[in-house]
């Protein structure tokens, strides 16, 4: 068994957050529903839009999602009814998406869909909710420019997919997913009570030139909701940690970095090399899932 599967497989839910498109997030949703254990109960839904053939803004190829017998997945009626399998409808929501109800379905022959489920991180943890007995584990296909669904309160664990379409530059690339990483990794709250600044909104770069101007807060431990809540640029953040403590109310395990080494334009980055500069960067493995594939193959 891969070890990012043996690492999957500890956790009830997991999310896939890119940090672009085209990062591969379908690549590694694949890769996961390919290489569970064939037992496995999973059910899998995308806040978003994943499965299409091709990408309607670059014109590009994209991989298809396949489900085989026994998966449970979520979408919209519009894309159920586009569905290429042979599937049995658990339930239909009352709640509605800009593309119809969300439909719940059972897979009873392997086939190819279209997802686009739930549209907020409440109506995610819902239908998590819901399904949750009947399953094993939860996969959530997220996006990043929508940060409160890569949220704890949705799902235990995270996948981090970057690459080549959110920078050709490797050491930028390498530079900015380090330092989300750093942020998904927060120390939970201490439970020493004392000494605390609790932060309930968006941490920006003005409020940490706040709490950095100000003296009588100095040597305190700042407390922030969850990572998702941080948009404060890189540089600033790093001046904050020098002299504060941050921590967290809540947090999910980081279980892997997934990269694409190729960006839509055709630039391809080393990917030995890239995996590796993202290690040394993050201390979290990283792979090329399409280059683990095609090992796997040829053996």
């Amino acid at each position: 068994m891969h070890s990012l599967i043996e690492a999957l497989v500890r956790h009830k839910s997991c999310s896939l957050i890119g940090m672009e498109k085209n990062t591969g997030k379908t690549v590694t949703l694949n890769f996961l529903l390919n290489h569970l254990p064939p037992h496995y109960r999973v059910a899998v839904t995308s806040i978003g839009l994943d499965g299409e053939s091709q990408d309607q803004v670059t014109n590009t190829k994209k991989p298809e999602i396949t489900l085989r017998e026994g998966m449970l997945f979520a979408t919209s009626e519009k894309h159920y009814l586009c569905r290429k399998m042979v599937s049995e409808i658990i339930d239909v929501s009352q709640e509605r998406t800009a593309l119809g109800r969300l439909v719940t379905a059972e897979v009873k022959q392997t086939g190819k869909v279209i997802l686009s489920g739930p549209g907020s991180s409440q109506s995610v943890r819902r239908w998590m909710d819901e399904i949750e007995k009947k399953t094993d584990l939860i996969l959530v296909d997220g996006a990043l420019s929508r940060k409160s669904l890569a949220s704890p309160t949705v799902s235990q664990s995270m996948i981090l997919s970057t690459g080549a379409a959110y920078s050709a530059n490797i050491d930028r690339l390498v530079r900015d997913t380090a330092y989300l990483v750093e942020l998904i990794q927060l120390p939970l709250e201490t439970q020493n009570e004392d000494n605390k600044i609790y932060l309930t909104g968006a941490v920006t770069n003005r409020v940490l030139e706040s709490l950095m101007n100000d003296k009588t807060k100095a040597d305190k431990e700042i407390v922030i909701q969850d990572f998702t809540k941080v948009f404060a640029e890189q540089l600033l953040w790093h001046r904050l940690t020098k002299n504060h403590h941050v921590s967290v109310k809540q947090k999910s395990e980081l279980l892997a970095i997934t990269v694409n080494p190729t960006a839509p334009n055709g630039m391809v980055l080393d990917s030995d090399k890239l995996c590796r500069m993202m290690y040394e960067a993050t201390g979290v493995e990283a792979y090329d899932l399409m280059k683990v594939e095609s090992l796997e193959l040829n053996v």
